[in-house]
C-alpha cells in the first residue's frame, strides 16, 4: 500500500482523539475498519505508531516522529488544495464540465443530461472506485459533478460547497455462478451465502467491504474471501464458479452469472448525484435530477430480477441511515 495524504489525516485523528473508538467516530468509520486501516498504515511505514492500552492509544517514539512530520505537512497540503481549487475555478471556462463516477447505472444518464441541457459544453468524465475520493475532488473544485454511493450508517460526510442528492436507495443482491444450487432460488438467505467462498472488493478507498462485513457480523459470521477483485475481474471469478459475491440490484445479468435478492433485504446501497454549488451545472440542477432519476427507472426495468423485486416490495426501504433527505452546504 502506498502512503497517501488521507493516511496522515487518520494518524493525526487517532493521536488527537487518544483512542481508536473516538477517532473512528470523528472519521465516520467503524472501530474495526479504522483498526484495519491503521495496521496497513503501520505496515507501509515499517513500524508501530501507537501502543494500544486499556485507557486508549499512546504514540510510540516512532509514532511521535510520524505524527510530528504529518502535522507539519498537512497544513501546507490543505493550503495548496485550497489555493489550486480557487485558481482552477477561476481558470475553468463555464463550458467545461468534468464528471466523476463510481460504478453505478447513473453515469450515462448524467452525461446525456449535461449534453442535452448544456449542448456546447466541453464534457469529460473519469471513473474510480471510491466515493470518498470523488467527494474530495468535488470539494476541491477538480470536478463539477459526480455519481456517488454509500450505505446505511456509512453516509458520506457533508463537504463545504458540495450538495448531495439521493436518486434512489436499493437493496444489495447476491451475485452467483449460473450453475450454483442457490441460483435456483427466488431469494437467497445471507447465512447460506456465508457458507461459500466470496470474491470481494479491495478494502482501501471504499467502505463497501467494511459494510458487508459489518452486516455479516450481526449474524456472528464473517465471509471467507480468498478472492479480492473488482469490476470485470470479480465477475469472471464468480462466472468460473470459484466464488459468490454481492452486487447492485440494477446489475444486468451476463452469461454465466445470475442475480438473486437476499432474504429480508439485509444490505442496502444509496445512489447519489452531487455537484459543487459553484458548478455551471447548479442552475440546471432540477432538470438534471429529473433526467437522471428517469434514467435510473429505466435501468430498473432493464434488470428483470430487480423489476420483479420492486413489484413485490413497493415502498421498501432500509430501516437505518442512507435514506436521509438531500444534504448540502
Amino acid at each position: 500500500m502506498d502512503l497517501e495524504i488521507r493516511h496522515l489525516r487518520v494518524v493525526c485523528a487517532i493521536a488527537d482523539a487518544g483512542s481508536l473508538t473516538r477517532a473512528a467516530a470523528s472519521l465516520r468509520m467503524t472501530q474495526p475498519g479504522l483498526s484495519a486501516q491503521l495496521r496497513r498504515i503501520e505496515a507501509a511505514l515499517g513500524g508501530s505508531l501507537f501502543d494500544r492500552r486499556q485507557a486508549g492509544t499512546v504514540p510510540t517514539p516512532f509514532g511521535e516522529l510520524v505524527i510530528g512530520r504529518a502535522r507539519a505537512i498537512l497544513p501546507g497540503i490543505d493550503g495548496l488544495l485550497t489555493d489550486t481549487a480557487r485558481a482552477a475555478r477561476r481558470m475553468t471556462a463555464a463550458d467545461r464540465i468534468r464528471v466523476g463516477s463510481v460504478g453505478a447505472p447513473l453515469l450515462g444518464h448524467l452525461l446525456l443530461a449535461v449534453k442535452a441541457l448544456l449542448p456546447g459544453s466541453d464534457l469529460t468524465c473519469r471513473c474510480q472506485y471510491s466515493s470518498g475520493a470523488l467527494l474530495d475532488d468535488l470539494a476541491a473544485g477538480r470536478l463539477e459533478a459526480a455519481v456517488l454511493g454509500d450505505h446505511p450508517d456509512q453516509e458520506l460526510p457533508q463537504r463545504a460547497g458540495v450538495v448531495l442528492h439521493t436518486i434512489a436507495t436499493e437493496p444489495v443482491f447476491a451475485l452467483l455462478p449460473a450453475s450454483h444450487p442457490l441460483a435456483a432460488r427466488d431469494e437467497v438467505p445471507l447465512h447460506e451465502l456465508l457458507d461459500e467462498d466470496w470474491a470481494v472488493p479491495r478494502p482501501d478507498g471504499d467502505r463497501t467491504r467494511e459494510y458487508w462485513a459489518s452486516v455479516c457480523a450481526l449474524r456472528d459470521r464473517a465471509p471467507f474471501a480468498p478472492y479480492e477483485a473488482e469490476g470485470r475481474q470479480l465477475i469472471e471469478i464468480v462466472r468460473a464458479g470459484l466464488a459468490v459475491s454481492l452486487c447492485q440490484a440494477t446489475f444486468i445479468e451476463v452469461p454465466g452469472v445470475v442475480v438473486r435478492p437476499l432474504v429480508e433485504n439485509p444490505l442496502w446501497y444509496r445512489h447519489i448525484l452531487a455537484w459543487h454549488h459553484d458548478s455551471p451545472l447548479a442552475p440546471y440542477g432540477a432538470g438534471i435530477l429529473r433526467r437522471v432519476a428517469d434514467g435510473y427507472l429505466a435501468a430498473c426495468a432493464d434488470s428483470p430480477v430487480y423489476a420483479r423485486w420492486r413489484e413485490l416490495n413497493p415502498g421498501a426501504e432500509p430501516t437505518r441511515g442512507a435514506t436521509d433527505a438531500d444534504r448540502g452546504t
